[in-house]
């Protein structure tokens, strides 16, 4: 009889709380915590009931303490495998759960029949943790033993490519392009010609969205959101739309995050989110990087002038009791986390600093996550040189496959981001390893650490807080 499975992953950080995953006739039931669990269900035929009924519901809900928390399904054929309604078959209707004090961080992958390697299941992911809002100030409050310590102790959660959480930006920038402008934008980015090469210059125009979503969509949650589950260190690329886009752009000229020459999330927006969220957190502290790697030169890099006037303005917002001032690496480097608070220096801002990573265009180009680990591992084995910052990153580039992208690209839906199916495959193998010896070996050294996520989630958050909490003592 046909079916269609659904590979689960789940991970709790938050007593009492249960997630159930359910199709007709059976569901499984998860509650351990900090422990990633890896299960699989079909929905098939055979359980629907009628000969004449070909579509089943699957669903995930949890609970706390018996109270209902939070409930998301969708409807999938057993025939086609696809999937047919449902509050989860929009990757763009996902974002995460804040509620009774806990985050529930999730997502879902419509899986084809398994062409380029990719899942061949569905997969749905859950977290629950609590509201991170104010970890720092949880583990290290103030005038405690713990907030004497030097602040680059902490391991820092962080989302990749933050300004990539939507498509808003980019889908502006498309209205009045024709096909050679987006053909110049696409072809900068990494993957894109795999793609471009597959289609015809008429069809570019309809696609152009897809292979943005399949290229560039890194994240799905807001940023004050991505802040409240935890995340405290951004890498952000500001620059000028490339410049054949500006031409036709209805958008104002000015700084956007770029993604190869993808623009996303605008620079003034990214400053007043985090210092609004630190003017009401007072004792939290973000860390910012900028850099530039992967911006084409025909995106204009923006002047220091222009660097310093964009964050003036945005400070400028917030005065009096809510202000905050801007650290530098010296900062990061020397001040304890006492200091930095009574300073006021909650905002740490720096360039392209020296800094130890796994990350590796061919390791990190994989679909199950095995050649990360190896890399997480050997890095583990290396001395830490002095470096002012370990990057360790956590989220698969299938981006980098060609066939991978060709195939979720054409094929595309909503949810069929390659990068969104390779998420809980290879969370379930690097977090786990990140919080046993393998992370021990690689913050034994003084350095701030950062733990890098995409479709940030509570699960990253957790790891990297509860390594933060060892390292403080």
């Amino acid at each position: 009889m046909p079916s269609k499975g659904v590979q689960l992953y789940a991970y709790i950080a938050v007593p009492g709380c249960q997630v159930e995953f359910s199709v007709p006739k059976a569901s499984i039931q998860k509650h351990d915590l900090h422990t990633w669990s890896d299960d699989h269900l079909e929905v098939e035929k055979k359980n629907l009931g009628s000969p004449f009924k070909f579509t089943g519901r699957f669903s995930f809900k949890v609970t706390r303490n018996g109270k209902e928390l939070a409930n998301q399904w969708v409807d999938v054929n057993t025939l086609t495998g696809s999937l047919e309604d449902g509050t989860m078959k929009d990757m763009d209707t996902t974002p995460s759960i804040l509620t009774d004090g806990v985050i529930i961080t999730y997502g879902f992958y419509d899986a084809g029949p398994g062409v380029a390697g990719l899942p061949k299941s569905h997969e749905c992911y859950v977290t629950i943790t609590p509201n991170y809002s104010d970890w720092m100030g949880s583990i290290a409050p103030p005038n405690s033993p713990q907030a004497q310590k030097p602040f680059n102790r902490l391991v820092l959660p962080s989302s990749h490519d933050i300004g990539m959480n939507s498509m808003q930006i980019a889908q502006a920038m498309l209205q009045h392009a024709g096909t050679e402008i987006i053909k110049s934008v696409l072809g900068s980015v990494a993957g894109a010609a795999a793609v471009l090469d597959k289609v015809s210059d008429s069809a570019i125009n309809a696609i152009a969205p897809n292979i943005i979503r399949g290229l560039a969509i890194t994240q799905k949650d807001t940023l004050p959101i991505i802040l409240a589950i935890g995340a405290r260190y951004f890498e952000f690329r500001p620059a000028h739309c490339h410049k054949l886009m500006q031409k036709v752009s209805p958008l104002p000229d000015s700084l956007y995050f770029q993604h190869g020459a993808i623009p996303g999330m605008p620079y003034a927006q990214f400053l007043h989110d985090i210092i609004s969220f630190l003017a009401s957190h007072p004792n939290e502290i973000v860390v910012t990087q900028l850099r530039w790697d992967g911006v084409p030169a025909d995106c204009p890099r923006p002047s220091d002038q222009e660097l310093n006037d964009e964050l003036h303005k945005a400070l400028a917002a917030f005065s009096g009791d809510q202000s905050i001032s801007v650290g530098n690496l010296e900062d990061m480097r020397n001040r304890t986390i006492e200091q930095l608070r009574s300073d006021r220096k909650r905002l740490i801002l720096v360039r392209e600093i020296d800094q130890m990573s796994n990350y590796d265009d061919k390791a990190n180009a994989t679909l199950n996550g095995d050649t990360i680990v190896t890399a997480l591992s050997s890095l583990s084995e290396k001395p830490h040189g002095g470096h002012p910052l370990t990057l360790l990153q956590c989220q698969a580039t299938a981006t980098n496959i060609p066939d991978v992208i060709v195939y979720s690209v054409l094929a595309s839906d909503v949810s069929t981001s390659c990068l969104l199916a390779t998420k809980p495959v290879c969370d379930a193998k690097t977090l786990p390893l990140l919080r046993g010896q393998v992370g021990k070996n690689l913050t034994k050294d003084d350095g701030l650490v950062v733990i890098m996520n995409d479709f940030f989630d509570g699960g990253t958050a957790d790891v990297a807080i509860g390594m933060s909490k060892d390292r403080l003592g």
